[in-house]
């Protein structure tokens, strides 16, 4: 009984990582994309307790391929498709699994788990990121920045011209003689 007990217990205190990851990234071929991965666990989180497995699944038919690995540090890949180009760029401490991928290719298109251990904690689902390398940024992307750079140059143009309306009032308020010379200007000039 006090063993069936003792393995209730240990079970109770099981629990299971919560990981977050975006659903779909785009980015363009040859730059670099963060793929994050955030992730909850019940038990205190340390470097040397949590291990991070990163995987791809390519669109056409194939094998899955390891694309990082974290387990007392960093180990990146040394052979294959992601040789030089998976980094490290999480923060264990800070519940953060997330790699960069740097110089991406229309190769990198497919699907990337992330997936998670903190013992005794045991891994939920694992966090999928559906990747699509594009040649340029999408028409819709520039079309938002576009709007986004235009507001804010419409903004600050606002706002100067209210500034100097302000100021000009400000100085007439304080200094009448200068509406006088001014009406003076006006009547005193050649039209």
């Amino acid at each position: 009984l006090r063993r069936v007990c003792i393995y209730l217990r240990s079970l109770l205190q099981v629990g299971a990582i919560e990981i977050v990851t975006p659903k779909e990234l785009e980015a363009v071929n040859g730059t670099s994309v963060r793929l994050k991965c955030t992730f909850k666990s019940t038990h205190p989180v340390s470097e040397n307790s949590v291990s991070v497995s990163w995987s791809f699944k390519p669109l056409q038919p194939g094998p899955d391929e390891s694309v990082f690995h974290y387990q007392d540090g960093p180990f990146p890949p040394t052979i294959g498709r992601f040789k030089g180009h998976a980094v490290w760029s999480g923060d264990i401490l800070g519940n953060d699994a997330s790699i960069t991928l740097n110089d991406v290719q229309f190769s990198f298109n497919g699907t990337y788990i992330c997936q998670v251990r903190n013992p005794p904690d045991f891994q939920g689902f694992a966090g999928e990121i559906s990747l699509k390398v594009v040649q340029t940024v999408s028409f819709s992307e520039i079309k938002i920045l576009a709007i986004a750079v235009g507001g804010a140059i419409a903004l600050v143009i606002i706002a100067l011209v209210i500034f100097m309306v302000v100021s000009v009032c400000k100085r007439r308020h304080e200094d009448p003689e200068l509406e006088m010379r001014e009406k003076e200007w006006k009547e005193s000039g050649p039209w």
